[in-house]
């Protein structure tokens, strides 16, 4: 059932130093690419490091946190191309990018491994270290690995009472 994978998946900022099997990761990316983007755009491309020097200048690139170089794996999630317009308002892309990481993280956590979104970062660093073009935006990236700490953590949420509304808003 994919809601016990949903309440393990946590936060992973500590990894074995051991290395993820290809056909691990391979599921993984596999179950971001089959994630629903707006209007079926796609709007993604991912950049797969598993080289020691470039993780370790990415960790640099990522405020220093240095467990991103510890990860065996770093995903590099980025925007391609404008998605859909979605209520008028916003585009899709980051959304569309953000449901994909998140299948990701689920098949992860159903392999037995563990990730880490990464937001803080410099864009400019990581594009200048992993050779993105100008026009590519880089939405987060993703740490994938063995977690040191393999525990299942208690989740702080907001009763459902509180999030929850039937037929309008209240």
């Amino acid at each position: 059932m994919i809601l016990e994978e949903i309440i393990k998946r946590k936060s992973v900022r500590s990894y074995l130093d051991k290395e993820v099997e290809e056909a691990k990761i391979m599921e993984v990316i596999e179950a971001g690419r089959f994630a629903p983007s707006a209007s079926n755009i796609q709007p993604w491309k991912f950049i797969l490091t598993t080289d020691k020097d470039i993780r370790n200048e990415l960790s640099i690139a990522c405020n220093r946190q240095r467990f991103v170089a510890e990860a065996p794996v770093i995903i590099t999630a980025c925007v391609i191309c404008r998605g859909y317009n979605m209520g008028g308002w916003y585009d899709s892309a980051c959304l569309d990018i953000g449901i994909a990481l998140d299948h990701m993280t689920l098949e992860a956590v159903h392999l037995g491994l563990g990730t880490c979104w990464i937001g803080a970062f410099s864009e400019e660093r990581v594009k200048k270290i992993l050779n993105i073009p100008g026009n590519i935006k880089v939405a987060a990236l993703l740490t994938l690995g063995y977690p040191r700490d393999p525990s299942i953590i208690k989740k702080h949420r907001k009763p459902l009472e509180e999030i929850l509304c039937r037929e309008k808003y209240e």
